[in-house]
């Protein structure tokens, strides 16, 4: 045996043992939503700073109780894999888990923390918080509406009228500021920066059906109403002219949509990413039929891979090397909402593996949440799974 085989056989063993022990993880690309102004973020630092579990096989409760442990400190959701700081849809994402799993002391200082920290002077959530102090001002509408869709539901399950009058006066804000009326329908706007003249800047994936409707019923403003069939309108007609929709795109007064690379149109790739990939997430648990549909038809472009990548042209092909929990989630809801339940379930299970194998913020929040979306009604939706077949 040469000097350098044994070099080579040496090398291979000490990999090996390294997996065995759990010390050795695939280093993968992390999502970051990024929901700046101009909306141009990249993904982030894949440092997590805690420690993978042992165990993969694990309950949509008991990840949701993991993302908590994992990545929320007194009430504030750090993003641990990216500098530490806190995003207003981090908090979000953190009321929607703990509301779903019933834990009021966690949704309480979640909630908290957004008060006494985000909430701007017209009853907004600033962005981005980072070293004591917020740092970007402007609101992200999704995670305003989701942050709406939480308190509401708290208010019913903690049986506490502040948190419904805090959900209702949230959401009505949105709407007042971050809504366009077009020819097919009123459409969600990513931020108050985009309430111009039409075309109107618009990011596919913040459209939440399931959430509009909760927000419907708990307020009885027929807005929301609007923005169900708006965002059904323009979702279709995106499904219609490409296999995926891609993460930011400019919606015409006619309703006609046009992708864009960014936010701001001026750079990056136009493509099914980060941001895109939570589209079928939110229209799988909707109630209604037609909007199921809609998350079903990715079902056959994201099964060409056995791995899904986290970066895809409108197509279908990959374009980036990416792995994320979140390409798992997102061909889970398409698969379930295509009545694939078998395939749901794997997927669901890949993602909540590549989440402790590699542990992110935005993967191991997409993990729980599709989790608790799609195998059960822990938030108040229709989910595929959790019907019987």
């Amino acid at each position: 045996m040469t000097t350098k085989t044994k070099l080579l056989l040496a090398v291979v063993v000490v990999a090996a043992l390294a997996v065995t022990a759990g010390l050795a993880s695939l280093i993968v690309g992390v999502g970051d939503d990024t929901p700046t102004a101009a909306k141009n973020g990249q993904p982030g630092s894949t440092d997590p700073g805690v420690t993978a579990s042992a165990d993969p096989a694990r309950s949509p409760d008991e990840i949701g109780q993991a993302f908590l442990r994992d990545w929320v400190d007194q009430g504030r959701v750090v993003r641990r894999d990216q500098g530490g700081d806190t995003v207003s849809e981090g908090q979000a994402y953190g009321m929607l888990v703990a509301v779903a799993l019933g834990d009021e002391k966690s949704f309480e200082q979640i909630w908290s923390w957004t008060k006494d920290n985000l909430v701007r002077d017209d009853g907004l959530l600033a962005w981005r918080w980072d070293k004591g102090a917020v740092v970007d001002d402007m609101p992200a509408s999704d995670a305003d509406v989701d942050a709406a869709r939480a308190l509401v539901l708290a208010g019913q399950k903690f049986d506490d009228t502040a948190y419904t009058e805090a959900g209702t006066t949230l959401g009505a804000d949105v709407l007042d500021t971050m809504t366009a009326q077009t020819d097919v329908g009123l459409i969600l706007l990513p931020g108050p920066w985009a309430k111009t003249s039409a075309p109107w800047t618009y990011n596919p994936s913040y459209a939440s059906p399931a959430s509009f409707e909760m927000l419907a019923k708990a307020t009885g403003d027929p807005r929301w109403s609007e923005l169900v069939t708006g965002s059904r309108a323009v979702t279709t007609t995106i499904l219609t002219d490409t296999a995926l929709p891609s993460d930011w795109a400019q919606v015409e007064q006619s309703g006609a949509v046009n992708p864009l690379p960014s936010a701001d149109g001026t750079s990056g790739t136009v493509q099914y990413s980060y941001d895109a990939a939570r589209l079928g997430l939110r229209y799988a648990e909707s109630c209604d039929p037609a909007d199921v549909a809609l998350a079903a038809r990715m079902a056959p472009t994201l099964q060409r891979y056995e791995e899904p990548p986290m970066q895809l042209d409108l197509g279908g092909q990959a374009t980036g090397t990416d792995k994320s929990p979140l390409a798992y989630a997102a061909r889970a809801a398409a698969e379930a909402a295509a009545g694939s339940r078998d395939e749901a379930k794997a997927d669901l299970l890949q993602a909540d593996r590549l989440a402790q194998s590699t542990p992110t913020y935005y993967g191991s929040a997409w993990s729980a949440l599709a989790a608790l979306q799609l195998d059960g009604n822990a938030l108040d939706a229709c989910s595929p799974l959790a019907v019987s077949s």
